[in-house]
């Protein structure tokens, strides 16, 4: 059998994802943001129809503080996944982001599967690269400045995320799992690019947070616990290979990290923030903006809409702000600011890890 090129490996994979994420319950058995409650008001004085969602994030201004999170791009199916979530981001006038675009830059040839939503007028486009590309992994060399701002171009992005998916690498079987260096390569980043740094299922503590501060990043995407666990989608990918070593580590971490309401708390240093992991609904959007969020990111509930239709898909986002808005009138909140200052309350086990990181 012919041996794989490294960019047929990364290709391969990045349809893995998608089909293993679309198909497989990669979830946990605790929905932290039912912790998070919204105190109600039962006489809001405002009336449902005044309720408007629109808010500024690194300035630019959105129609609702909804992004839609990096899912995908750099195999087949991805163009037209994109192509779906791009027209519904135009539509609402959404944020939203690409998934990581390494393939792109080693293969030219898969820029389109990005690319292609620049065909549609979105409000902020997030281009996406990781830690772990930043730094030497055995004789592949690190990307450098360059390589982030043909990403950007890529996709016309206002912004570059840079992830850090350690727990997803610790799994994969050719996974990157060289660290040392990396903060001080983001920081290089972030001097010549506008950079967010963003957690995929893991969750930000403060201390790392204060770090990124200080390396002049711009915002923080805190990709908690409790949505999909890269933990899980490697498993299954382990375990269809037939690699009984990597499958029990991902089921071993399959609950890793930090609880995405718990994470938005704790790395409140004084950046944007946005909020993803384990979003379910407009009011989980809504619980999000009172703890401490700028914006909230989708991303598992999107994903079968975007794969079956944009009619799918502009359904569900529809859904969505519909519930965003029912959330804000029942607290009395007429506008997003008035709805960041409304009281929400911390219980169950957010409440637990909250109280332990304070002690």
């Amino acid at each position: 059998m012919e041996e794989e090129t490294p960019e047929k490996i990364i290709e391969r994979r990045k349809g893995d994802h998608v089909e293993i994420c679309a198909n497989e319950d990669l979830t946990q058995d605790y929905f932290y943001w039912d912790d998070v409650k919204l105190v109600h008001n039962p006489m809001p004085e405002i009336d449902l129809d005044e309720v408007t969602t629109s808010t500024t994030i690194f300035g630019r201004k959105l129609e609702a503080p909804l992004i839609i999170s990096a899912m995908t791009g750099g195999y087949g199916k991805a163009e037209e996944i994109n192509r779906n979530l791009a027209a519904a981001a135009e539509e609402f006038g959404i944020g939203m982001g690409v998934g990581s675009q390494r393939a792109a830059l080693e293969n030219p040839e898969l820029a389109r599967t990005y690319s292609v939503i620049k065909e549609f007028e979105v409000p902020l486009r997030i281009a996406n690269l990781g830690v772990p590309q930043l730094i030497k992994q055995g004789l592949t060399a690190p990307i450098g400045i360059d390589d982030g701002r043909a990403a950007m171009e890529m996709i016309d992005a206002h912004l570059l995320a840079i992830h850090m998916n350690y727990l997803q690498e610790i799994v994969q079987p050719e996974g990157d799992t060289k660290s040392r260096g990396g903060l001080k390569a983001l920081e290089t980043f972030a001097s010549a690019l506008p950079v967010i740094a963003k957690e995929t299922g893991a969750g930000i503590p403060k201390e790392t947070a204060l770090r990124l501060k200080k390396a002049k990043v711009k915002g923080l995407d805190v990709g908690g616990l409790g949505g999909t666990s890269f933990s899980a989608v490697e498993y299954y990918r382990a375990k269809s290979a037939g690699d009984t070593k990597r499958a029990n580590i991902g089921k071993t971490f399959w609950d890793w990290g930090i609880p995405t309401p718990v994470a938005v708390v704790v790395a409140n240093v004084g950046l944007p923030i946005i909020s993803t992991g384990g979003l379910r609904s407009g009011l989980d959007v809504a619980r999000a903006i009172a703890i401490g969020a700028g914006c909230a990111g989708m991303a598992g509930r999107l994903l079968p809409a975007a794969l079956d239709s944009r009619e799918a898909i502009t359904q569900e986002i529809q859904t969505i702000i519909d519930e965003l808005k029912a959330a804000m009138f029942l607290v009395g909140a007429k506008d997003v600011k008035e709805l960041a200052a409304t009281r929400a309350l911390m219980t169950g086990r957010s409440k637990d890890w909250l109280d332990q990181l304070s002690e």
